[in-house]
């Protein structure tokens, strides 16, 4: 079980030392999996504990609170992924006025040597910490060097020519390529979460949605899309069109992904489930009344079912939909 920490004060969470890797983590691409699996696979080479170290919120959305930047995941994605690729502790610290004005000499002591007390702090290409910026990797060697811990980088991670990072995931996904995101992120992109009560527009409309809040962050994405929900059915994914915004016929405001499963029957209240997107369909648009948005959703429900193969159920066939 990984423990996590939030804090910088506090007594050493690894008493045998640790080794470190430190990022945003953003969507745990390919690239930061490489990065999280070498910090893993050295730290059971010396028989310490791994430490996987990120920040919430990200550096660059307390820089830009006012219009934060697009995010891959949730906070809660990131925590999994990390555990998953065996982290023991991870560090979702929060960034706030007092961190960001932490030179880099008292981060490094007050993180790496007295709470993980690193061995090994590993880091990936054009890493940058501390106020202002200050510190990078030869900075990190140097302290490490007096606070008795090595510091190295691993190199970039380049598929089919092009070097794999968030920004490039998000400009495909905006573009509309889950190919290219895929193969980025070394999975198809999808969306987790708990299904939440919403307004319940939907079920009146004849489309009820499982609805998944973003953690209060901004989605790299938004439109209608097809798509497919794993985690109702374990024989297969449940085909479905999916809307990822505001809502703007209806005065929404906080972005929420709201999936409709084609001829599904069941509760789906409080399940955690995944939203894969597969297709952009269109983008999201404010209607001038309900029945032309109903109109709308009649086509994007068409189209999505085409796109994944589908059919709409016979009469017969069409089963009760016990969700938001």
């Amino acid at each position: 079980m990984s423990r996590l920490f939030r804090d910088i004060a506090g007594g050493p969470l690894c008493a045998d030392g640790s080794v470190v890797c430190i990022g945003a983590f953003d969507g745990l691409h390919l690239g930061h999996q490489a990065l999280v699996r070498h910090a893993v696979a050295r730290a059971h080479t010396l028989g310490v504990a791994a430490a996987a170290l990120s920040f919430e919120p990200l550096p660059r959305e307390f820089f830009a609170s006012a219009s934060p930047p697009p995010r891959l995941g949730p906070v809660r994605a990131k925590f999994e992924g990390l555990r998953a690729l065996g982290a023991d502790v991870i560090g979702l610290l929060r960034f706030d006025a007092r961190m960001a004005a932490m030179s880099p000499e008292a981060f490094v002591d007050a993180v790496l040597v007295r709470r993980l007390r690193a061995r090994e702090v590993w880091v990936g290409p054009g890493f940058r910490f501390g106020h202002r910026r200050a510190g990078d990797l030869e900075t990190l060697q140097a302290l490490g060097r007096e606070a008795g811990f090595i510091a190295g980088e691993i190199e970039p991670l380049v598929i089919d020519g092009e070097r794999v990072s968030s920004t490039h995931i998000r400009s495909a996904l905006v573009a509309g390529d889950f190919e290219h995101a895929a193969r980025l992120l070394g999975r198809p992109y999808a969306v987790s979460g708990r299904v939440v009560r919403g307004q319940q527009l939907g079920r009146t409309l004849g489309y009820p949605t499982a609805n998944l809040r973003f953690g209060g962050k901004v989605p790299a994405l938004r439109g209608i899309y097809a798509t497919r929900v794993h985690g109702v059915d374990r024989s297969r994914p449940w085909p479905s069109v999916s809307s990822f915004g505001t809502r703007p016929t209806v005065g929404g405001v906080e972005p929420l992904l709201e999936a409709h499963l084609f001829d599904f029957d069941g509760d789906l209240y409080g399940r955690r489930i995944e939203v894969e997107f597969v297709a952009r369909l269109r983008d999201e648009e404010k209607f001038d009344d309900l029945p032309a948005l109903v109109a709308q959703m009649d086509r994007d429900a068409a189209q999505a079912r085409g796109l994944l193969d589908a059919p709409p159920a016979t009469p017969l066939e069409t089963q009760r939909q016990d969700y938001a």
